[in-house]
């Protein structure tokens, strides 16, 4: 009985999907029905329906952070929130705000290899981290943002907690972004202080070039041509344009992609290394070679 679930109908009612039916030889004879579902029998032909985890920070503190994240008013929710230093000193536990089989509320309007809205196809977690203190004028550039550092006690949890969701749900490298990633231009977070190479060195997670890659394809001519990058780009996985011109959303997709990857410059300006590590990212995870490369060119 192991592998069973029974569910007593009485006066010959059945539920299913939430409604009664009525069973008609139960109706014909009153009697009480049980229904059995058995599940000895699994299909091989199934997955997960989660494909991205989504890093984010929470711009707040931890009181603020778990209300925005609970109360119905804010219509936003993670399925996990990693408390700052301070309150796991406290209590050393991740919060899980929402079950993994329920679509939280965290990524909003986004895209990520060929899939928008990806929060039905997704997996959220918040860090309280309060990213940089409120900018004195609009059109302050990040750049020139005092970004917080985040504790070695929540990456620690971030990166056991990210390990265990991959290894569940099989989750590829390159799924595991931030929500810069898949809103670039909207979304800062989890911002270039987050240690995505850590938290690939340490604990498996994520996608992170190999060094001899980048170098080897530092030596590639630089491509000035607008479309070149956001063909790359789009081939990695996000939502770059193909206007084909310097525009802004290209320049906030470049953005987003040096935050993640080279987080010691990350102004949108097309350069060689950004370029290099494109390159390497592609080669190492989509299989793919610049057609250069392939002539045998240097």
């Amino acid at each position: 009985m192991a592998n069973r679930r029974q569910f007593l109908c009485r006066t010959g009612m059945i539920a299913a999907g939430g409604a009664l039916l009525a069973a008609p030889a139960a109706r014909a004879q009153g009697e009480t029905m049980a229904l059995w579902i058995d599940e000895s029998h699994a299909s091989a032909n199934q997955d997960s329906r989660v494909r991205t985890l989504v890093l984010h920070y929470t711009a707040e503190d931890f009181a603020a952070s778990l209300k925005l994240l609970t109360d119905a008013q804010y219509r936003a929710s993670a399925h996990y929130l990693v408390p700052d230093a301070a309150t796991l000193a406290a209590k050393p536990a991740v919060l899980r705000l929402v079950p993994e089989e329920s679509r939280a509320w965290h990524a909003g309007e986004s895209f990520w290899r060929g899939e928008r809205y990806v929060n039905g196809s997704s997996i959220g977690v918040e860090i309280v981290n309060r990213g940089y203190p409120s900018p004195q004028q609009d059109d302050w550039s990040p750049t020139l943002r005092d970004w917080v550092a985040f504790d070695d006690a929540q990456i620690a949890l971030v990166g056991r907690l990210a390990a265990d969701i991959v290894a569940r749900h099989r989750i590829p490298p390159r799924n595991v972004v931030g929500h810069a990633d898949i809103s670039p231009g909207r979304k800062v977070d989890p911002g270039p202080k987050f240690p995505w190479e850590r938290l690939y060195r340490e604990f498996g997670v994520g996608a992170w070039p190999d060094e001899d890659d980048v170098r080897r394809f530092l030596s590639r001519r630089l491509p000035t041509d607008a479309s070149d990058w956001q063909e790359r780009l789009t081939a990695y996985g996000y939502d770059a344009p193909e206007s084909g011109a310097w525009d802004a959303e290209t320049r906030a997709v470049i953005a987003a992609f040096q935050m993640h990857f080279r987080p010691a410059r990350y102004d949108g300006e097309p350069d060689a290394e950004s370029s290099a590590i494109l390159d390497a990212l592609l080669s190492k995870y989509a299989g793919r070679v610049p057609e250069d490369e392939e002539a045998g060119h240097p």
